[in-house]
């Protein structure tokens, strides 16, 4: 996939404006996303930090989306304003006087922008001040209008500021534990949606509030990580399991540990390796939800006191996922 990230990110604002994280959160953000777990490129990245024009970086947003890509990305890191005109991203060239600023480059035209882009997979992140304004219609309208492929995520709800700590963006130091990977599923992809459930409980009720904006037919992977089970793994689902409420008669012959030859009490039938390598991939299963074992705790148990294990129904969408191969 052809896949283009634009990072802004401004410290550098005139007349005691000045910020103190966001040059590092766009340093931060493209060292997670530029490339996968595995080492693959992923994100073609381009960084205007500290960018004094809004006529640059306006041009710079226009030659992102200009495209036919799979996916672009635009993220900003600094002030963000709302007056008379409409909301606001700031650069420092906008800023008049200290707190005062005239027009900087309005979301709406930046929306223009995405919504007219033919790349397919469009993401608009800001972290400033007021960017839950991003995509309304009108400042006094609380609808939004995206096109196909469009998502937008905001580090707050439009009347409301973005907060630094510790030199950076809250809420962009939770998007790159996201990316890292805490926002993966099961196979590895991280999607925008699972990146804003992620950050949406490390927030609470009260104070800063990051809003999801999407119009999708598919949640894209913008980075992948490493599952905790490789996915050879999880495609054997419907080979242990005849169906999605099937359950697995164990018995001691599973446990590898009970083995003659080891010295402690063994007890028949004793370990046969094709259960052994088969109750392995069912322990893996079990540790990211999908096996559980039926009248004991743990898997060790269920097997040596001849128990089943059945799948969870976490476990029965992926075993259907795999039956119809959908993934």
């Amino acid at each position: 996939m052809m896949k283009k990230a634009l990072l802004i990110g401004i410290n550098d604002y005139p007349n005691g404006n000045r910020l103190t994280g966001c040059v590092e959160d766009i340093n931060s953000l493209k060292s997670v996303i530029e490339r996968n777990s595995d080492g693959k490129v992923n994100f073609h990245v381009k960084l205007m930090p500290d960018e004094q024009s809004s006529e640059n970086a306006m041009d710079a947003i226009k030659e992102l989306f200009n495209d036919t890509s799979d996916m672009a990305m635009l993220y900003f890191s600094g002030h963000g304003y709302v007056n008379d005109t409409g909301a606001e991203i700031v650069f420092p060239d906008n800023i008049r006087t200290t707190g005062s600023y005239y027009k900087g480059i309005q979301m709406k035209d930046i929306m223009e922008v995405v919504n007219a882009s033919k790349v397919r997979n469009k993401i608009v992140i800001l972290d400033c001040c007021h960017s839950g304004n991003m995509g309304k219609y009108k400042l006094e309208e609380t609808g939004s209008l995206l096109s196909t492929g469009v998502s937008i995520l905001t580090a707050c709800r439009e009347d409301e500021t973005a907060m630094e700590m510790g030199g950076h963006g809250i809420f962009t130091e939770q998007l790159c534990e996201a990316l890292r990977g805490g926002a993966a599923d099961f196979l590895g992809n991280i999607t925008m949606g699972g990146v804003y459930a992620y950050i949406d409980r490390a927030f609470g009720a009260w104070g800063q509030r990051p809003i999801f904006k999407t119009n999708v037919t598919e949640f894209a992977p913008v980075k992948t990580a490493t599952p905790d089970v490789p996915l050879s793994e999880i495609l054997k689902l419907t080979a242990l399991f005849d169906t999605d409420n099937s359950a697995i008669h164990l018995d001691p012959s599973f446990e590898f540990t009970n083995d003659p030859n080891e010295e402690h009490k063994v007890v028949e039938p004793y370990a046969k390796p094709e259960n052994v390598t088969k109750f392995k991939t069912l322990q893996k299963l079990q540790s990211i939800g999908f096996v559980k074992p039926v009248g004991e705790e743990h898997m060790y148990f269920a097997a040596m006191n001849s128990k089943t294990c059945v799948l969870t129904e976490l476990g029965k969408y992926y075993w259907r996922l795999v039956k119809n191969e959908k993934i």
